[in-house]
């Protein structure tokens, strides 16, 4: 839980663009298949999770008000150029096409790609083991080269998953050998379903930062956009709303 000095803190932040006009959007993207605690969905609308925290306390701190855009994937490129998203968060340069076009933050969390087994597999503790088995995945992410070479060749199936709850109910059923997600994703919904007979595998296929990125579109600078973030991350402010979700 945050702390009473912090919860101050994020207070003052939400209401300081009092003294600014506030009447103009950052677009912040999302994707809903991120999950919590990263997004909170309703009706195709982002509700809660880290990503609208901090778009809200970036953009008030900046003097906008914080908009959000579900952006698939395969448009962040689209979004990006067109100005129809200003910032998308929970990405890494390796993930997009041509990073260089586009101005990225100072990492600003660490995430892990990891497995989700029924309880009677085996662990699986490297890339061959799942050679031969169907691995439920999300609809556009880029993971590790050895596994996406592993996806090209068909030594392992890939399956994009609907969403967490399609994937979960393949996966209690036995229709899928594996769900390969984000640590944090896995932990949140294994903590909302204790009794369910599913494990996260101990077993990291990747480590890795997690940034922001920014549109050409921005409209504010990108060293006011960094030194925003930078500010938050520094603080804690990021690593709370994390953990405190």
């Amino acid at each position: 839980m945050l702390g009473a000095g912090l919860r101050t803190l994020i207070t003052i932040l939400l209401i300081s663009c009092g003294g600014w006009a506030c009447a103009d959007e950052l677009r912040w993207g999302f994707a809903t298949a991120d999950g919590m605690p990263y997004v909170d969905v309703h009706e195709q609308q982002l509700r809660g999770g880290f990503i609208y925290q901090l778009g809200q306390l970036a953009s008030q701190q900046l003097g906008f008000d914080a908009a959000f855009v579900e952006t698939p994937n395969k448009r962040i490129d689209e979004f990006m150029q067109r100005g129809r998203i200003h910032v998308i968060c929970n990405s890494n340069p390796q993930w997009i096409d041509k990073p260089e076009r586009y101005h990225w933050s100072a990492p600003l969390y660490s995430e892990e790609d990891v497995l989700l087994l029924h309880r009677e597999h085996a662990p699986i503790t490297g890339l061959q083991e799942l050679h031969g088995k169907t691995v439920g995945t999300q609809l556009g992410y880029v993971y590790n080269n050895e596994l996406m070479q592993a996806f090209a060749s068909k030594q392992i199936i890939r399956q994009d998953l609907r969403d967490h709850r399609a994937g979960l109910n393949l996966l209690r059923k036995q229709r899928l050998d594996a769900i390969i997600d984000m640590r944090r994703s896995l932990r949140f919904e294994m903590a909302k379903h204790p009794d369910t007979p599913l494990q996260i595998n101990p077993w990291v296929i990747e480590r890795y930062e997690m940034y922001c990125t920014y549109s050409p579109q921005l409209p504010v600078s990108d060293e006011a956009m960094d030194s925003t973030l930078l500010r938050l991350r520094d603080q804690g402010l990021i690593k709370h709303m994390l953990n405190d979700i």
